[in-house]
């Protein structure tokens, strides 16, 4: 009997963290692998369509959660996931990054006795405002093995007394996904469909509580906005878009002469976009290692970072909302001054999947 082998993925960034750990899975003919989904993101554009761009296959089972609070969201997976287990038996479950999805999953399958991956352990941006910081958290002391993205990844754990035996370093799987589709990506020239030209606009990517919660904040993000001299295009979260309206500021930010805003882009195009750009503006923690990848300057509208490897090496600055600093930096930007990203960003990619396989299938035998 084949050893069954289930992957949870529920928001944007899972998908493409799972789609090299797929392919590679197949190569290994005593296991099969399923996806579940758990519908925490419910948009098109946001789920489905990676499925089509990335080559996953259907998922075995749709959970169909939607949204809601956090509490409502990873009870209704708990409960939805529970049943799953129930019936598939597998004999691990993998959980990626640090979304409801991940701790829901990996409680629901450690309390049925089922061993749990995490891909993408150890990080830490040691602010527990954040629902992230305490899925990353919680999840890494559920789970029995623990692949570490970055070196500091490996440093948070140990400090946390975590087992190490448990926990392998085996790099970024997202940069190595990036690798992989590089060519469709380079193909599509998504700046093409907004009249802009390549090197001489920003992208803009915001979601977080932090920025998007508080009308406040959001005034400040509009001041930043004019203060950045590029053209800008902002595909915009459905939840910044209900904030934006909520608050009677859509129209505001719809004013803005050298701003286009649009609707969530499929993957690829939007890693299109991204590579075209002369500058990122986002509080995405994935972005941050897509960022580096391409070599775009990245301002993270944050004050910490659960990704350290790509502000130390690569080319992310945290700005949080300080005008004036993001005003300086793209003064460097315009000029070409702005550091690029090191060689250790790309060697962070290599052969991740086939690592992380690796040691998944001598556990299980």
């Amino acid at each position: 009997m084949k050893t069954k082998i289930v992957s949870v993925v529920g928001a944007r960034p899972n998908f493409m963290k799972i789609a090299p750990l797929d392919r590679t899975l197949k190569e290994y003919p005593n296991l099969d692998h399923y996806v579940v989904h758990t519908g925490q993101h419910y948009d098109a554009n946001l789920s489905e369509v990676f499925f089509q761009q990335l080559g996953l296959p259907e998922p075995h089972r749709h959970l169909g959660v939607g949204s809601g609070s956090h509490g409502e969201m990873t009870g209704k997976i708990m409960i939805e996931f529970e049943k799953v287990c129930l019936d598939m038996k597998p004999d691990m479950v993998v959980v990626v990054g640090d979304v409801n999805s991940t701790i829901a999953a990996s409680l629901t399958a450690r309390k049925l006795f089922i061993p749990v991956s995490h891909v993408e352990a150890g990080l830490r941006s040691f602010d527990e405002t954040m629902p992230e910081e305490l899925n990353r958290r919680v999840t890494d002391c559920l789970s029995n093995l623990l692949f570490v993205s970055e070196p500091s990844g490996m440093e948070n754990l140990e400090r946390e007394g975590i087992d190490m035996t448990r926990a392998h370093l085996v790099g970024d799987v997202m940069l190595e996904t990036l690798e992989l589709f590089l060519p469709q990506i380079q193909q599509k020239m998504s700046w093409t469909n907004y009249g802009l030209q390549q090197g001489r606009y920003a992208l803009v990517t915001l979601h977080r509580p932090s920025n998007v919660d508080d009308p406040a904040a959001l005034k400040e993000l509009y001041d930043i906005f004019n203060v950045i001299p590029f053209r800008k295009v902002f595909p915009i979260h459905p939840r910044t878009l209900n904030r934006l309206e909520s608050f009677s500021l859509l129209r505001k930010f719809k004013e803005l002469k050298d701003l286009t805003l649009v609707a969530p882009l499929p993957y690829l195009d939007f890693l299109s976009l991204m590579s075209g750009a002369c500058l990122l503006l986002s509080d995405s923690g994935s972005v941050q290692s897509e960022a580096s990848f391409f070599d775009v300057p990245c301002l993270v509208c944050r004050e910490n970072t659960e990704r350290p490897v790509y502000v130390e090496h690569g080319t992310c600055e945290l700005v949080g909302r300080d005008k004036e600093r993001i005003r300086m930096l793209c003064f460097q930007i315009a000029e070409g001054s702005f550091r690029r990203s090191a060689p250790v960003v790309k060697a962070l990619g290599q052969n991740v999947a086939e690592k992380t396989v690796k040691i998944i299938a001598d556990y299980l035998s």
